[in-house]
């Protein structure tokens, strides 16, 4: 027997089966206007809690550049390691330019 769209519209839960086995009851407006922020209830753990999201702020950050380079100089560099980019870094630096 095909399943028809009246078949499949009663698949899930209704609103009245939720409310039924719901712990968490709707809020009134009385509870809306006694809410207050997480900041506001527990300042000690959102102070804590906000700086450590993220990556750690540096002094000098780097800058992501784009660079065109000869294929010679960057196969170069990659014979030299897993860590070419350091290296060719590195090398900049050492330059002084």
């Amino acid at each position: 027997m095909a399943k028809t769209k009246s078949s499949r519209a009663k698949r899930g839960y209704s609103k009245a089966d939720l409310k039924a086995v719901s712990d968490n009851p709707e809020w009134t407006e009385k509870e809306f206007a006694r809410a207050r922020s997480f900041s506001e209830v527990f300042p000690e753990l959102d102070a804590s809690i906000k700086p450590s999201r993220g990556r750690p702020k540096v002094d000098n950050p780097k800058e992501a550049v784009t660079l065109r380079l000869s294929p010679d100089t960057i196969e170069k560099f990659k014979a030299a390691g897993d860590d070419w980019r350091a290296k060719m870094a590195k090398t900049l630096e050492r330059a002084k330019v």
